[in-house]
């Protein structure tokens, strides 16, 4: 079935994790409840957060990075890098830790990526990234919380 101008323009053309089961679900009013409104939008609206307004973006502390909905471990501190495009990046995310599903939306095809154990949008990966992968993973930083690494 041919897939609509509104669509496209909207996000409605991904190829949604949502279709998928995962092993952390709430019901759409449970993630309401847990979530600020724009993590809502983010995760599971498949959102983008404004470009500069995270500022997990500026944060370079040796830690973990995990996801705002489930509280996954997702990336490694030792991956960022500044990307200058305003939104935390990363070269390569966690084994096991993310997903990535086709991205229709905006007249373009982009690779979603999303929480592997909640299905949560997270960002997108792109790659034009630094070694050794060559991959920038583009996240939302409501997406995200940091857990800074203990010195205990």
């Amino acid at each position: 079935m041919a897939e609509s101008i509104f669509g496209r323009l909207t996000g409605r053309g991904h190829q949604h994790a949502s279709d998928t089961k995962f092993e952390f679900t709430l019901k759409d009013e449970e993630w309401r409840q847990k979530l600020a409104p724009a993590a809502y939008h983010v995760l599971r609206e498949h959102g983008t957060e404004r470009a500069g307004s995270s500022p997990l973006d500026k944060q370079y502390g040796a830690g973990v990075y995990h996801c705002a909905g489930c509280g996954e471990k997702l990336f490694d501190a030792a991956t960022k890098f500044n990307s200058g495009t305003g939104w935390p990046s990363f070269w390569a995310p966690l084994d096991g830790a993310t997903e990535t599903t086709t991205d229709r939306s905006f007249f373009m095809v982009r690779t979603e990526v999303h929480c592997h154990r909640c299905g949560g949008h997270l960002g997108h990966v792109f790659d034009d990234g630094p070694p050794p992968t060559g991959l920038r993973y583009c996240m939302n930083g409501v997406a995200l919380t940091f857990h800074p690494k203990s010195t205990t």
